[in-house]
C-alpha cells in the first residue's frame, strides 16, 4: 500500500514524548492495528493538548523536539500512527528504535538540526501548517497562509528503499 507522505500537521511542542504516551501500555493487548486507533496519543501530557481533538484526529504529520519514541521498544507506538494515517514525523532526534520500527512500516521519521524544528515551530505559531515531502529529493515544504519555507532531509538508501516499498515485509517480499 502507498503511504501519503505530508499535509496537515500538529505540533507537539516536547522533547521526549514516548512511547506510553505515544499508545499507552493497557493497549498492548489488543491484537490488530485497527483496534489501536481511538488511542492515539491519549496519554500525552502536553499543556493545551487533546487527543480528541479533530485537528488531532485529522493530521497526517506530527513535528515534535528531540527524542521522540522513546521508552519502551514497542512496534504498536509506530502502528497506532499508521491506522491513524500520520505517515511523517518530524523531529530533532528519535529513539533509535522507535526510528527504525517507522522505517519498518514505510513510514518516515525525519530528522531536522533544531534550527529548523524552530523555524517550523515559528511557523506553526502563524497558522494551520501543511507539508509537502518529497521522499525521492528528500525535500519538504512547510506552508502556512502565504508564508513558506523549505528545508532538505538526509535519510540513508536502505531507508528510502523501505518507505518506498511500504515497508518492511513488501520490501522483502518483492527481492526474496
Amino acid at each position: 500500500m502507498q503511504k501519503k507522505f505530508g499535509g496537515s500537521t500538529i505540533m507537539l511542542d516536547r522533547s521526549d514524548i514516548n512511547t506510553d504516551e505515544i499508545i499507552p501500555a493497557k493497549y498492548l493487548t489488543e491484537v490488530t492495528k485497527e483496534a489501536l486507533k481511538p488511542y492515539m496519543l491519549e496519554d500525552l501530557n502536553l499543556e493545551g493538548f487533546d487527543p480528541q481533538d479533530e485537528k488531532v484526529k485529522s493530521c497526517s504529520v506530527i513535528v515534535s523536539r528531540e527524542n521522540f519514541g522513546c521508552g519502551s521498544s514497542r512496534e504498536h507506538a509506530p502502528w497506532v500512527f499508521e491506522v491513524n494515517d500520520v505517515h511523517t514525523i518530524i523531529a530533532e532526534s528519535y529513539a533509535r528504535i522507535f526510528r527504525q520500527n517507522m522505517f519498518n512500516c514505510g513510514m518516515l521519521a525525519i530528522e531536522l538540526p533544531k534550527g529548523q524544528i524552530d523555524k517550523l515551530f515559528a511557523l506553526g505559531a502563524t497558522g494551520d501548517v501543511t507539508l509537502e515531502v518529497d521522499v525521492e529529493a528528500q525535500q519538504l515544504t512547510a506552508t502556512a497562509g502565504s508564508q513558506q519555507e523549505n528545508f532538505t532531509f538526509e535519510i540513508s538508501p536502505f531507508d528510502k528503499a523501505l518507505v518506498k516499498a511500504g515497508g518492511w515485509v513488501e520490501f522483502a517480499d518483492a527481492r526474496y
